[in-house]
């Protein structure tokens, strides 16, 4: 209960999945990695928590608290005496911790 803050929000069923590959594509971590018949969970640890593999997901096969991972990660670098734009960058290129599912680019591999 009091280490809860180490461990991230997100769910994933594979048996609801229909191997769309979306996940893949707008995660910008890789924790997800093209299967055989669903997507794999590869690196969960590495979820910031954007939500955008959720909300890209046709078939709710993915649930995350968006914006979680985010705050935490933006916390801890300030906590540290970081610049919090260098630390926290899963956004990609504008300096957001979290991009907005949408925008920009699939993440290419």
């Amino acid at each position: 209960m009091f280490n809860s803050y180490r461990e991230n929000t997100l769910r994933y069923y594979p048996d609801r999945c229909i191997n769309c590959k979306r996940c893949t594509q707008v995660c910008p971590h890789g924790v997800f990695a093209e299967g055989g018949d669903y997507a794999e969970l590869v690196r969960p640890e590495a979820c910031m928590e954007c939500g955008a593999c959720a909300l890209n997901c046709p078939v709710q096969a993915i649930e995350v608290q968006s914006g979680v991972g985010c705050a935490w990660a933006m916390i801890s670098a300030a906590l540290r005496g970081k610049d919090m734009d260098a630390e926290c960058s899963c956004g990609g290129g504008d300096g957001s911790c979290c991009q907005t599912p949408g925008a920009g680019t699939p993440r290419q591999e």
